[in-house]
């Protein structure tokens, strides 16, 4: 291999090595805003229901959920995007750097096997699935519940701003719903 592809080679692994640090960090971000989100929902639902209750507190939630939801897609989006970039295309350029190209699945497996052979993994789908279920619960099913809660918790008569209000947090929660499933990546293969 000449000294150019070697330099090129060298830069393509290192760019592949901060890319698995920037997945890891955003998984493990990813992941604790779950942990945030009851934590989040524990302190305000002690405010809503405790001694001092508050049913307006219970339009907090569906916010908490919107903005935690939100931010929790956007990093489970960057950490999908950065395995098919890893896939699609680091892959290639170091399979054409350096003679695999041409060899065949094994030979780009053999350059970097699990980013390619944990998507084959005959349990992925229905983990996949479960995760899905898990983050529509915890992002936008509680924040529904929080919003038939304070519905049935208030007079007959809620004021308009609180009306306008909740409804608007319908409306967002159901687009955040729409927008997980989208994002959900249930695909197998490469």
């Amino acid at each position: 291999m000449a000294e150019e592809q070697r330099q090129r080679l060298d830069v393509y692994l290192q760019e592949y090595g901060k890319l698995k640090d920037e997945q890891a960090q955003r998984i493990g971000f990813r992941d604790n805003l779950l942990y945030v989100t009851l934590a989040v929902f524990g302190a305000v639902l002690a405010l809503a229901m405790g001694e001092y209750a508050n049913p307006y507190a219970l339009l907090v939630l569906p916010w908490a959920s919107l903005v935690l939801g939100w931010t929790y897609l956007v990093n489970d989006w960057k950490i999908t995007a950065i395995g098919q970039y890893i896939r699609y295309t680091l892959v290639e350029k170091v399979s054409e750097l350096t003679g695999e190209a041409d060899k065949g699945i094994e030979a780009v497996e053999s350059l970097f096997g699990w980013e390619l052979a944990n998507r084959r993994d005959p349990q992925r789908k229905l983990r996949k699935i479960q995760q899905l279920i898990v983050d529509e619960i915890a992002f936008v099913l509680s924040g529904m519940v929080a919003l038939v809660a304070f519905w049935k918790q208030m007079p007959p008569a809620i004021p308009l701003e609180a009306q306008v209000l909740s409804w608007i947090e319908l409306v967002l929660l159901v687009i955040l719903g729409i927008q997980i499933f989208t994002y959900a990546d249930l695909g197998k293969g490469k």
